[in-house]
């Protein structure tokens, strides 16, 4: 039986507003990313996941462990 990986879950927390580099001020992805999330593989989504939480964490919004 071959078993099928779910889709990684999009990080967006419905805080869309976008800071002065295009950047989401929510999930801390970039416009190119939320635009190309539906057509990423998971292994980009997991990319794009370990670049927000770098973006988060450089931010102050949370910390880094």
């Amino acid at each position: 039986m071959i078993e099928v990986e779910r889709p990684v879950a999009s990080p967006c927390v419905s805080i869309c507003a976008l800071d002065e580099q295009d950047m989401c001020t929510g999930c801390q992805r970039t416009v190119a990313e939320i635009s190309r999330w539906g057509r990423m593989d998971n292994s980009e989504r997991r990319q794009v996941l370990k670049l927000c939480h770098e973006r988060a964490v450089a931010a102050g919004m949370i910390l880094g462990l």
